[in-house]
């Protein structure tokens, strides 16, 4: 009978268990994973029979933060916010709150109506609807049968 010795997997690349054990709870930390995903605010897109939504989730901004333009067919909403620096007394020993800038941008369907648009923040959800064109909503009627 021949044993086959098995390399430890927390040993593969040479490293001590302690050494790697470090590493794996650092890129695992919720600070340092939340910082490697995308900065830029989950939207949500629903359509209804008169409307387009659009729902931008971001919390701890101001209805002043935000811009939103319209540029031929396509909808922009952008941030624009720098950091203030406050002197506090208070000592922190993790500080996460952080929004810099982004910019979402969407183009809206043809029959989208570029002049029925309207945009309100509660809650911390930017949400934006646009109306639609007469001739584009669903004209719904029944047909008799002969």
């Amino acid at each position: 009978m021949t044993l086959v010795k098995f390399a430890n997997p927390a040993q593969r690349n040479g490293l001590s268990p302690l050494f790697s054990d470090v590493f794996e709870s650092v890129f695992n930390d919720s600070f340092v994973s939340d910082r490697l995903v995308s900065k830029i605010p989950a939207v949500n897109i629903a359509e209804s029979e008169d409307e387009y939504h659009i729902e931008l989730a971001a919390p701890g901004l101001k209805k002043e933060d935000f811009k939103v333009n319209l540029d031929k067919n396509v909808i922009s909403i952008s941030v624009e916010r720098s950091s203030e620096n406050t002197e506090d007394a208070k000592k922190y020993n993790r500080r996460e709150y952080s929004y810099t800038s982004f910019v979402r941008s969407f183009t809206l369907p043809e029959a989208a109506d570029q002049n029925n648009i309207s945009a309100e923040y509660t809650d911390g959800v930017l949400k934006i609807n646009v109306g639609k064109r007469e001739e584009a909503k669903n004209v719904t009627r029944e047909i008799s049968i002969k």
